[in-house]
């Protein structure tokens, strides 16, 4: 019996790269083939890199020649900061339908797509409830581009799921993520000296450890798991708890005009909070992970681990710096270790 052959959007960004790394260490997959408009970013033993535009336009061509069975879209934009409009209805929108036509054509031989979404869906207001559950309507309509194009995309994947019973779709919708190398305006703002809090506000906030995030996907993939799925760590901690386990106090902006006041953190300390994000920081958001769980999914973290696990690593970095060397993709090098006749295979 053949192994999975398996396709991974959004190749050279951090989820991309991370979920390809952790595929090449299963003997079950047989074949791994990567897309984006940029090289990888993080090394890659047997993933096939395959330059597209960020339509994924090309994509129907190379399910087909590669025989893809499984589709993990992982280049959903979630973080609109320094993106036009545009470039993300492009790469959201435009990007999830060219993927969703290949999958769906006579002759394709996809079988699964899991689909990396986020509980932006749900948004953020004083009229939410206290923890979101998948099949909880939102309860104040999309203020942001994001959030609009993310719903967009779902509503695509609905109907698709109804029009081809045969292919299994999973949503999973995650929870902001904190870890010890993902990078994110959150991420950014506890970085700060200062974290930056809103006058008035002390939400409670949820995250996901950043390790969980590539094993729900693993699970789902390996397990086949259909659905739609909240993926999130274990409770909500307050803004200013986050900020005192980081070892940092908080800085407080005017409730009116916000968007103004974080203005300056962008041009002088390149953080950019986003308007869903300042929504964040006003009224927080918890989702409902009890879904996965039942589906035999165990977390590694809680939401105040990820906080502890971010932390950690943050206060290494400011010791020591960063540890990780760059990495830097050359066509010609992977090429020859990848294809050349003189490289000794399974070498000692």
């Amino acid at each position: 019996m053949t192994g999975r052959r398996v396709l991974v959007t959004g190749l050279s960004t951090f989820w991309g790269g991370r979920v390809a790394q952790s595929l090449e260490r299963d003997p079950t997959i047989d074949v791994i083939v990567g897309l984006d408009t940029r090289e990888p970013s993080m090394p890659l033993e047997r993933t096939e890199f395959v330059r597209a535009d960020q339509s994924y336009s090309i994509l129907a061509r190379i399910v087909k020649a590669a025989q893809i069975d499984t589709i993990l879209h992982t280049f959903l934009v979630v973080d609109s900061t320094h993106m036009s409009g545009r470039a993300l209805h492009e790469i959201n929108v435009i990007g999830t339908m060219n993927l969703l036509a290949a999958a769906g054509a006579a002759d394709s031989p996809v079988r699964h797509i899991v689909v990396k979404s986020s509980t932006l869906v749900y948004g953020s207001t004083y009229q939410d409830p206290a923890w979101f559950r998948e099949e909880t309507p939102r309860t104040h309509s999309p203020r942001t581009r994001v959030e609009r194009s993310l719903i967009e995309v779902e509503g695509y994947l609905h109907d698709f799921a109804e029009d081809n019973p045969h292919v299994m779709v999973t949503l999973l919708r995650f929870s902001n993520v904190l870890g010890t190398d993902i990078v994110t305006p959150i991420s950014k703002a506890l970085e700060l000296p200062l974290v930056p809090k809103i006058l008035g506000y002390d939400p409670l906030v949820q995250f996901v450890e950043e390790d969980d995030v590539v094993r729900s996907i693993e699970f789902v993939m390996t397990n086949q798991v259909p659905g739609i799925y909240n993926v999130a760590g274990d409770g909500r901690v307050p803004w200013t708890e986050v900020a005192h386990i980081c070892g940092k106090r908080t800085i407080a902006m005017p409730p009116i005009l916000t968007g103004l006041a974080a203005a300056p953190l962008d041009r002088l300390l390149r953080v950019d909070l986003p308007e869903e994000t300042l929504a964040l920081l006003r009224y927080g958001r918890g989702a409902d992970n009890r879904r996965l769980k039942r589906a035999g999914f165990q977390y590694r973290y809680t939401t105040a681990g990820a906080v502890e696990s971010f932390a950690q690593a943050s206060r290494l970095r400011s010791t020591v710096g960063e540890s990780n060397p760059t990495y830097k993709y050359e066509a010609e090098v992977e090429n020859f270790f990848r294809h050349s006749p003189a490289v000794v295979r399974n070498a000692e």
